[in-house]
């Protein structure tokens, strides 16, 4: 349920799995509407069999160094250990190894877990780490990796052929998205404009809608999309933001890496830059990717209705000719075409004299002599 605030009759797409309700409830505290479409779900493998074996060989065999990846995999190993009988002996032995951090999240289940982590890399990566890792010396060393979902193999062979014994510990594993329907049309919402937002949590869940576009054969128009800035695209940090930068795309990323920096810039940006508006008789009109707002009320529009009203707009008042609006009606044949869908739109705005008819000309919307501000 959406509430009246600052992103009022935007709709913002929302790829993550987990930690989703944060963000969501986030975004809909601030007036949006939420697509919520994970294009990965992460499976849990704390029941798993070859977890516990594992915990059994880093206790029996303890490691020199701990590289912690996630928050949610090392608190997940914790439980998994407990559930088994071994959360004593796993937290004795992880208090003589030195506990790298790949970041401030996971250093924070770290510490929650009673330990204290040697050091923490700044820019949040694996690769940071292995970097300390092999600039401190690694040749003799046993090292234990928290693997996240789609680790990197390349950044443990790195250390092994610095000389280091490394071991990857799987906590979880990314899955296929839980519902690839509910993915594919949150990409064709994409690709027609009706979404003003996507947002992203992590680099897997970003390459999978890429992927996912790519096989349902809307990836040239997602890019297209992306690259024009008619779909804001938003990341969390700067890995998130990976699959799309190797595209030669410039995704939006907060300063912080942090999901409340993310919902900030996102709500900026689309208050501020992502909208077209224009001064009525009747108050301030918005145009956003699925609706309106008049005067503060969001007006849920169709895409003809939208279509017609965005070129409206777009033309600050001035005259748009029939043919002119027949042009941006989606599957509109002839100009009777735009005459239906001008008494759609009067309809759905609830003030019909809000578009003028001009005689012979077209149409025009009702403004102040301050016209457009974009």
């Amino acid at each position: 349920m959406t509430r009246s605030g600052p992103l009022n009759g935007c709709t913002i797409a929302v790829t993550a799995h987990r930690r989703a309700e944060d963000l969501i409830a986030s975004f809909e505290r601030r007036g949006a509407k939420i697509v919520h479409a994970p294009t990965l779900q992460i499976v849990p493998v704390a029941d798993d069999q070859a977890l516990i074996e594992a915990t059994r060989r880093v206790i029996a065999n303890p490691p020199d160094d701990v590289v912690v990846t996630t928050a949610v995999g090392f608190r997940g190993w914790i439980e998994a250990a407990d559930t088994a009988g071994l959360a004593a002996e796993l937290l004795g032995t992880l208090e003589q190894s030195r506990i790298l951090a790949r970041g401030p999240k996971a250093r924070g289940a770290i510490r929650a877990a009673g330990l204290v982590e040697h050091w923490s890399a700044r820019s949040e990566t694996t690769a940071e780490v292995v970097d300390w890792l092999r600039a401190q010396g690694v040749r003799g060393r046993k090292i234990v990796v928290q693997l996240h979902g789609l680790s990197d193999p390349a950044l443990q062979d790195a250390l092994r052929a610095a000389g280091a014994s490394v071991r990857g510990l799987e906590v979880y594993r990314w899955g296929p998205a839980p519902d690839p329907v509910v993915v594919e049309r949150m990409i064709g919402q994409l690709c027609a404009g009706t979404v003003d937002a996507v947002v992203h949590t992590s680099a897997p869940g970003a390459q999978a809608m890429l992927d996912a576009a790519a096989l349902g054969g809307q990836y040239d128009a997602l890019v297209s999309a992306l690259r024009t800035g008619r779909v804001l695209n938003a990341c969390v940090g700067p890995v998130t933001a990976g699959p799309f930068v190797a595209l030669g795309l410039e995704p939006l990323v907060p300063d912080r890496y942090r999901l409340g920096a993310l919902i900030r810039i996102v709500t900026d940006r689309l208050t501020a830059d992502n909208a077209r508006s224009i001064e009525t008789e009747f108050g301030l009109l918005v145009i956003r990717g699925g609706a309106a707002v008049l005067d503060g009320a969001v007006l849920p529009l169709g895409p003809g209705p939208r279509a017609v009203l965005a070129a409206l707009v777009a033309a600050g008042g001035d005259v748009v000719s029939r043919p002119e609006l027949l042009a941006v009606l989606p599957g509109a044949e002839d100009v009777h075409a735009v005459e239906v869908t001008v008494n759609r739109l009067r309809t759905a705005v609830g003030q019909p004299e809000l578009i003028r008819t001009v005689v012979r000309r077209g149409y025009r919307l009702s403004t102040e002599p301050a016209g457009v501000r974009t």
